[in-house]
């Protein structure tokens, strides 16, 4: 990526390129949260894209913040109208991103960061070569049993099949750019790290540029 330079400054100022930044890593293991945190830091000028889902809100969510709720037919029409730019089904549910937000944050500047699951993970990498591709590691299986243990929403059986879905998506994590493990009590430095990451890659020569 080129610098943008004045005849007069001896210190030209690099330019950062925004990025669409995907983040995944498996059920329980503290990508909301961490997203959260990154949003408040201050650090990034970036869109949090929200994803269309199918399933239904959890106690607190809250449609347009967390997800978009659709109906089954309301997505079925999103995917007709081409309005998506991946989707899966996960675990018995429809999601997918929206392609329209995406264009817009890149067109005003803004980082896009997208929370998606392994599957869409590999699909985005497809069809955005040059997204970054960060992927979020438990400290171990049994730490990620406690998470999804403490967040109560899932039955043992829906649990123990993410838990068996963790290992081979953890099993995947060297097809991304960057591993960053979410370390217990640590969240802080995860989110510094992730960071870090992005604005290093948002400096590289050449840029990681974007089409959709």
């Amino acid at each position: 990526m080129k610098n943008s330079v004045d005849p007069l400054d001896s210190n030209p100022v690099p330019v950062q390129q925004a990025l669409v930044v995907v983040i995944s890593g498996p059920s329980g293991v503290g990508k909301d949260v961490m997203i959260e945190r990154m949003m408040g830091s201050g650090r990034l000028g970036f869109h949090f894209t929200v994803t269309a889902t199918t399933r239904d809100p959890r106690p607190g969510e809250r449609d347009g913040i967390n997800h978009h709720f659709k109906t089954v037919d309301e997505f079925m029409t999103m995917i007709g109208g081409d309005e998506l730019l991946e989707w899966a089904q996960v675990y018995d549910n429809y999601y997918g991103v929206p392609k329209q937000q995406i264009r817009d944050a890149l067109g005003m500047g803004k980082h896009v960061i997208i929370r998606v699951d392994v599957q869409g993970a590999n699909r985005l990498r497809e069809l955005m070569p040059e997204a970054l591709l960060i992927f979020i590691v438990p400290p171990s299986l049994d730490v990620l049993q406690q998470h999804l243990e403490k967040r109560g929403v899932d039955s043992d059986k829906e649990m123990q099949k993410r838990l068996v879905a963790a290992t081979t998506e953890i099993n995947q994590a060297s097809l991304f750019d960057y591993s960053v493990t979410n370390e217990e009590d640590r969240l802080d430095e995860t989110v510094d790290k992730v960071v870090s990451i992005i604005e290093s890659e948002a400096l590289r020569n050449p840029p990681r540029v974007v089409s959709i």
